[in-house]
């Protein structure tokens, strides 16, 4: 998963998956969900994110997260 924020358009997306979107649906005021071709969830793009969000934190509880060995 990716987060990339935008500050020119305000804009936050969200990368769940390496897929190419074929769909994109608006479910709510400026969050706009991308689907595969299969029809999984590919990301979800949020408009106007600060007015909608509190971007000055990011918190994650209990990621099962990889942890990379450096030799």
């Amino acid at each position: 998963m990716k987060l990339h924020y935008y500050p020119e358009t305000d804009s936050l997306y969200i990368e769940l998956s390496n897929e190419a979107s074929s769909e994109s649906r608006e479910i709510a005021d400026c969050v706009v969900v991308d689907f595969d071709a299969v029809g999984d969830v590919v990301g979800i793009d949020i408009d106007h994110a600060s007015k909608k969000l509190d971007l000055s934190s990011l918190e994650a509880i209990a990621l099962p997260l990889k942890q990379t060995r450096i030799a």
